[in-house]
């Protein structure tokens, strides 16, 4: 066998060359890299803030300050699915991801103004932004519901949180002061419907320097506005400062009766009464509760009207209704609710307070109404000791007990001008009227026919005065004088030493001759008819006549 010899053979390998200029874009690559990780590795998270509308926000360009400092930008605004409301999508810095957690507040910063305060007037000239108050907790949290108003108070600033509760809001809004005995103490944070309860809540805050005035037997008023009262009191007119009448506000305080209690704590819920009256109502402790029955009217008396004794306030009005009457009654029930026990003090020689309204009734005891104000005709019930009462215990109907009621001296008033009118009302007035207006229709006939007359003698006094003052009026009186003379010398003639009277005189003493004469005539006539013709029987011895 023959061995075949093989030759080597060289082997040849192709060796590549490395360039350098492939190092170039090897080093872009690793620097692109680098920042494309230094870009989305440096960016912060992402917070999604949900507000009502998009107004004063900008994607890009709206930043989110944290007191005034930058700590993020808003990247995108969208609608939300259901379109009610829009989607901010905020990119935090990085080193301020711990400020999203449970309890961060956001909220637009713009210009503002209410009636409490002028806010934002600085975003003007910079432009809205986004406020940020971090949440107290440390769980982190990334959807959160934006705020439309600013809070009135950082949750960060120490105070007293409380709730007030009211039936009417009036002008108390967030923003209004709470003031104590005039200062500011604090304000109101906000203001919420209860929609369940039908009623309205206020968040307010308290100051911390002044959250110890605050204690359990503390109440709440509201101030706002011009409160112009009329009542048994007559009217009552308080007006708070400025600032409350424009912007309203709250007042709060122990009233005069009340037990201040121990201090309250954050979330404590209180009562808002609408004046200051109604809050000292609230404090009154009364302990009876009394039936009264007027046999008079009631227009005037209002529930809420003061019961008094001689003056002092023992309770007051509780109910007007007609629901509380048995059968058969028409007068008028009235509760009202007092405090034995300030009677029993100001009635001496008691010495049980238990049985105080009881002795006082037996001792004459007696409720009428009194007015309070002539002004207003508000009436209140007045508590008096009538002298010479009829004897009377204290009853009781019902869960009520019952006082017995006099008639007020303004009923009896009234009966006695009721009867005056009626008596009034039973005159003629019409034909009196009647006759009183033909009486003025002569009386104003007369006075035109004075006047007339008054005219013409004023005319004839002229006529007299240029009378008087012709010349020859002038010489009338020497005139007179002159007929006097004469006048007084004839009447002298006719006196008793007169020609006329001896003349007179014999005439008379003639007319009585012949008068007689003519008697005897008459009776010669009457005694003998035919005499007148055949004369009369002479006597035996006829008388001759004498000469003449």
């Amino acid at each position: 066998m023959t061995e075949e010899t093989q030759e080597p053979r060289a082997v040849i390998h192709h060796r590549r060359r490395w360039s350098s200029v492939w190092l170039v874009p090897l080093l872009a690559l690793v620097v692109a890299g680098g920042l494309v990780w230094k870009h989305y590795a440096g960016r912060g998270p992402i917070a999604y803030v949900r507000f009502e509308t998009a107004e004063s926000i900008e994607a890009g360009t709206t930043e989110v300050r944290c007191r005034s400092v930058r700590v993020g930008v808003i990247e995108r605004v969208d609608l939300s699915d259901d379109l009610q409301s829009v989607v901010a999508e905020v990119r935090m810095d990085p080193n301020s991801e711990y400020l999203l957690r449970q309890g961060t507040r956001f909220w637009v910063v713009k210009p503002r103004v209410s009636g409490a305060s002028i806010s934002g007037l600085s975003t003007i000239v910079s432009g809205a932004y986004l406020e940020l108050e971090p949440g107290e907790t440390k769980m982190s949290v990334h959807h959160f519901d934006g705020l439309e108003e600013p809070p009135v108070t950082a949750a960060s600033v120490p105070g007293l949180r409380l709730t007030l509760v009211a039936d009417d809001a009036g002008s108390l809004a967030a923003g209004s002061p709470i003031y104590y005995r005039g200062f500011e103490v604090g304000r109101v944070e906000r203001r919420t419907l209860d929609i369940e309860n039908r009623r309205i809540r206020f968040d307010i805050f308290i100051e911390e320097e002044f959250s110890g005035l605050v204690r359990q037997g503390t109440c709440f008023w509201n101030t706002s506005g011009i409160d112009v009262e009329a009542g048994a009191d007559g009217f009552k007119v308080s007006t708070p400062s400025l600032q409350a009448m424009l912007s309203g506000g709250a007042v709060f305080s122990v009233p005069k009766g009340g037990t201040a209690g121990d201090p309250v704590h954050d979330g404590a819920a209180f009562e808002l009464f609408p004046d200051e009256e109604a809050a000292r109502r609230s404090v009154f402790t009364p302990d009876h509760r009394i039936l009264l029955f007027f046999d008079q009217s009631v227009r005037g008396l209002s529930p809420g009207a003061p019961v008094e004794f001689r003056g002092i306030p023992l309770g007051r009005v509780i109910e007007i209704s007609f629901k509380h009457s048995p059968p058969n009654d028409s007068r008028v029930p009235v509760v009202i609710e007092i405090d034995s026990e300030t009677l029993g003090k100001a009635v001496e020689d008691i010495t049980d307070p238990s049985a105080a309204l009881a002795e006082c009734v037996r001792r004459g005891l007696r409720a009428k109404l009194s007015t309070g104000s002539l002004l207003t005709g508000a009436l209140y019930v007045d508590l008096d000791f009538v002298p010479g009462a009829e004897p009377a215990e204290l009853a009781q109907l019902g869960e009520f007990e019952v006082i017995p009621t006099e008639s007020s001296g303004l009923a009896q008033l009234q009966d006695k001008l009721n009867a005056i009118l009626a008596k009034i009302e039973a005159l003629p007035l019409d034909e009196t009227l009647n006759k009183f207006g033909n009486a003025a229709d002569e009386i104003t006939i007369t006075v035109k026919d004075v006047r007339s007359t008054l005219t013409e003698a004023e005319g004839a006094l002229a006529e007299a005065k240029k009378l008087l003052a012709r010349d020859e009026t002038q010489n009338l009186t020497a005139e007179l004088e002159a007929t006097l003379k004469e006048v007084r010398g004839s009447v002298s003639s006719l006196g008793p030493q007169g020609a006329m009277q001896g003349d007179l005189a014999r005439t008379l003493d003639e007319l009585r001759a012949a008068l007689r004469s003519f008697k005897v005539l008459s009776d010669s006539i009457e005694e003998k008819p035919n005499s007148l013709l055949f004369g009369r029987e002479g006597s035996g011895d006829p008388k001759p006549r004498a000469k003449r």
